[in-house]
């Protein structure tokens, strides 16, 4: 399953474009652009699956700083600031890493 299979393409394209600056990555706008806002439950849980990278179950600081490639390959990273603002936010438990109910959780608060 792709990121065109759950969100438009045309949506992720503007988002992506809207935050190509450094440092101007804003996860709330940035969930609501690409539509992820108006999923279901199920289709944020597929989502946090395709950014899952290594399928840990997991989305761990280093695979967060390339979140944006997730939704479309010739993305920026996140910078080193935006990465670790992301993982504050997301990261409820406080254990280094965003679990799929801490990721539904950031994007329901967006």
């Amino acid at each position: 399953m792709s990121m065109t299979d759950l969100l438009n393409a045309e949506d992720i394209k503007k988002a992506v474009g809207a935050f190509s600056a450094a440092d101007s990555f804003d996860h709330k706008k940035f969930f609501q652009m690409v539509g992820l806002k108006k999923k279901s439950a199920d289709d944020v849980k597929k989502v946090f699956h395709i950014l899952d990278k290594d399928k840990s179950g997991f989305i761990e600081e280093d695979e967060l700083g390339f979140i944006l490639k997730g939704f479309s390959p010739d993305a920026r990273d996140l910078s080193a600031k935006e990465t670790k603002m992301l993982m504050a936010a997301g990261d409820k438990d406080g254990d280094g890493k965003i679990g799929v109910d801490e990721f539904s959780t950031l994007v329901a608060e967006s």
